[in-house]
């Protein structure tokens, strides 16, 4: 039986050798494709004129049973008599394994046939770059373009996604300057048509200037020098197999996130980009003298506000918390003499995920001793002046797919930029109230884009139109408006379908109220409120003010009522959240223009308590204490004046914080306060104002120890990272500017976490299985 064997493997290799022209023996398969082990079987290819392939970077040749297939990929004779490679003699027998044959040209282990693979030339410094020089550049294969024969071109896609251009020619120059056709350099051009698109490389050549095609140009004078390389050798560091399909518009799954991060040049633009901004606010807090510290992970659960992270410990009932922010870490190094402190934190909240949240994140954390509440927002500010200036200097605002993309101002542009479109030099961010906001646009996160505010106008409105839109007693109406781009009929048809599509989305509402929707048309009577009657029709139309414009015809009106109650820390009204809704969907229907700027703004004197709603508010979140209420920001702040000191004793829900956010375009990208510093007035807040449990007061005894330490007067910010480069890319999600996102279920799919774990690791941590 062996005998049979190596009979028909000598057999079946002299018909294979006889296909093979000029490649070289040294790895072919000879017996059933399908059967290959797994290590192997990704390098076959069923079509040999594709690209004959080995995991070296050298050819390879399949050879097929079937005598048409075989004759197909068979060089012509011609070839065959100008270059025979020798056959193999019958001492140099295959190895059997697993029912294929691996012929080499000596018995080497089979690791050893990987070695190429780890010995390749280092790349050549891009600073050496000149032409006429002999470099060796590192990078990802393109698709080759074949010009015949003797000459092929290829781009070779480097780091920062720079590409060079490869330059194969095996054409003699009849000069007295010709160049010699090495053997090596004929191997080296049949390898470059042969590696698969996408495959590693390690290529040397020749530097030559390329002479930049038209719609090679760009916003800046600093252009990048554009480079040919001409081939002298290449080296494939791991073939890219033939069952990925890449194509132009492929859409990878998150279970695919290592090839959306190669192959989506907007998502590697995304992470270079907010590598970049990282860079300039860590370079602006260090030349403003803040030292950047690292706080720990493995923290203690403690009732700030959200709901934590428990990690198990071998210490029967003793667990860590991840922690929900570096919050009373900062505040000890205040206590600790650490006077300006920053880090990029990573924090962990197990909230209910949307597009803004994600259960582990990155923030900017600073804390200042010493310091106001005013005087950490100057310091925000003029950080975010410093990466505004950066933007303006280095980046330029790009229409991509719908996507007003920040593309670095030495790449080209072409069609499309966005017009003259730039960012902003200077930032300008306004100050304003947390009762100013929620008044004008009923959210405490406003999008200064949206043209028009919130006015009341219960003042003059019927009885009878209150009555239909809302079943409260004397309620406050609010009423938003919207001047969009098309007709009466084109801007009603929009209103209808948005209103019947609205029970899908994820908004939610009180039920206070339903929305009175109307299109201002001239042709009806009274201009289409004749629901108002004459006297309330006439006094909506006259209505005026700094952000609202006097009713026109086409113009849409929204008309809510809410509780006649202060605001105390809501986050927003329903009118709120549907007038948002209403202008994002008016842009994306083109009945709004784009606003590509971007709106800051300051919102401050939150309240400093919020009553807790039993229905919203889940086990682990909040205080714990008995109030009835929980800090708005965090149990750590302080009341904004004397004032608002003397009514935690008397009204605590009355009281003001000196609280701050930052939002842009409607986003709230950071939020900060000034701290108790005073070791009683915390205790005092946490055990008589939220009315804390003994255990719960117990847990912060470490915090109260380091305030008790003659610790200074100290505020500080922490600005959500994530959120930031978001708002910056203009993608809705955070999730696009993450490397590994979790999704809604907070689960990673590429490495499939959360997973289960048997009942013996369990048992390790002192846990069961429920």
């Amino acid at each position: 039986m062996p005998q049979m064997l190596s009979n028909n493997l000598r057999l079946v290799a002299s018909h294979c050798i006889s296909g093979i022209g000029r490649r070289p023996p040294s790895r072919l398969y000879v017996s059933g494709l399908s059967r290959l082990p797994s290590p192997w079987r990704r390098y076959t290819h069923d079509d040999a004129s594709k690209s004959d392939n080995s995991p070296d970077g050298k050819s390879m040749a399949c050879c097929p049973s079937d005598p048409e297939t075989r004759a197909r990929l068979t060089p012509p004779q011609s070839e065959l008599e100008r270059s025979r490679t020798p056959l193999l003699l019958p001492s140099q027998e295959p190895e059997v394994e697993n029912e294929s044959i691996l012929l080499t040209k000596s018995p080497e282990s089979r690791l050893q046939r990987f070695r190429e693979a780890f010995e390749y030339p280092q790349a050549s410094p891009e600073w050496s770059y000149k032409a006429g020089r002999e470099v060796t550049v590192h990078g990802w294969l393109g698709k080759p373009r074949v010009k015949g024969s003797k000459l092929i071109f290829c781009d070779l896609s480097r780091d920062q996604g720079n590409v060079i251009q490869i330059v194969s020619s095996l054409h003699q120059k009849i000069t007295s300057g010709s160049e010699e056709l090495t053997d090596d350099r004929i191997e080296a051009h049949k390898s470059l048509r042969s590696i698969p698109a996408q495959s590693p490389v390690a290529v040397t050549g020749i530097l030559e200037v390329r002479p930049r095609r038209v719609e090679e140009t760009s916003v800046s004078d600093a252009l990048p020098q554009y480079w040919d390389l001409k081939l002298n050798s290449i080296q494939c560091l791991n073939p890219f197999p033939n069952d990925i399909i890449v194509s132009q518009d492929a859409v990878w799954s998150p279970k695919q996130r290592h090839l959306q991060m190669r192959f989506d040049p907007l998502l590697r633009d995304r992470l270079r980009f907010r590598s970049s901004i990282a860079f300039r606010i860590s370079k602006a807090l260090r030349s403003l003298g803040f030292t950047e510290v690292e706080t720990p992970m493995l923290f203690k659960s403690t009732p700030e506000g959200a709901r934590e992270f428990l990690v198990p410990t071998r210490r029967a009932g003793y667990t860590y918390a991840l922690p929900q922010s570096p919050q009373q870490y900062k505040q000890i190094l205040m206590a600790g003499g650490v006077p300006n402190y920053f880090q990029f934190a990573r924090c962990f909240r197990d909230e209910d995920l949307r597009a803004d949240r994600q259960p582990e994140f990155t923030q900017l954390d600073l804390e200042m001793s010493f310091a106001s509440g005013r005087e950490v927002m100057t310091t925000v500010q003029s950080v975010m002046s410093s990466v505004f200036r950066f933007l303006h200097d280095h980046f330029v605002p790009t229409d991509v797919n719908g996507v007003t993309h920040p593309v670095h101002s030495s790449k080209k542009l072409g069609e499309f930029q966005v017009g003259s479109l730039r960012y902003p030099a200077n930032l300008s961010v306004p100050v304003r109230t947390y009762d100013e906001v929620m008044s004008k646009f009923g959210v405490d996160k406003p999008d200064l884009r949206i043209p028009s505010d919130i006015v009341r106008i219960d003042s003059f409105l019927p009885t009878e139109l209150v009555s239909m839109i809302s079943k409260l007693k004397d309620p406050i109406v609010d009423a938003a408006q919207f001047r969009l781009q098309g007709s009466p009929s084109e801007n009603l048809a929009f209103i209808r379908e948005f209103m019947d599509n609205l029970p899908k989305t994820s908004l939610k509402f009180s039920g206070d109220s339903t929305p009175g929707v109307f299109v201002i048309d001239e042709a009806k009577p009274l201009n289409g409120l004749s629901a108002f009657g004459h006297e309330a029709a006439e006094k909506m139309a006259a209505v005026k003010g700094p952000h609202w414009h006097k009713l026109q015809d086409g113009d849409v009106l929204i008309v809510q009522a809410r509780k006649k109650i202060p605001f105390h820390g809501e986050g927003s009204t329903d009118l709120g959240r549907l007038r948002k809704a209403i202008y994002d969907a008016a842009v994306e229907k083109g009945l709004l223009p784009r606003d590509h700027s971007f709106r800051f703004l300051w919102v401050t004197e939150f309240p400093l308590f919020t009553p807790n709603d039993p229905q919203n508010i889940a086990p682990g979140e909040g205080q714990g204490g008995r109030a009835g209420f929980s800090a708005t920001h965090h149990p750590f702040t302080a009341p904004l004046s004397a004032k608002d000191f003397a009514l935690l004793e008397t009204d605590p829900l009355s009281a003001k914080a000196d609280h701050y956010d930052l939002v842009c375009n409607g986003v709230e990208i950071g939020g900060g306060s000034r701290r108790i510093h005073i070791p009683e007035i915390q205790e005092y807040v946490m055990r008589h104002v939220l009315q804390m449990p003994q255990e719960g007061v117990d847990q912060f005894a470490h915090l109260l120890e380091a305030l008790r330490a003659g610790c200074p007067p100290h505020a500080g910010f922490a600005l959500g990272f994530d959120r930031l480069i978001a708002v910056l890319c203009d993608t809705e999600s955070v999730r696009d500017v993450i490397a590994f996102p979790k999704n809604m279920k907070g689960e990673d799919m590429f490495v499939k976490s959360p997973t289960k774990v048997t009942d013996e690791q369990l048992a390790t941590y002192h846990l069961k299985a429920s």
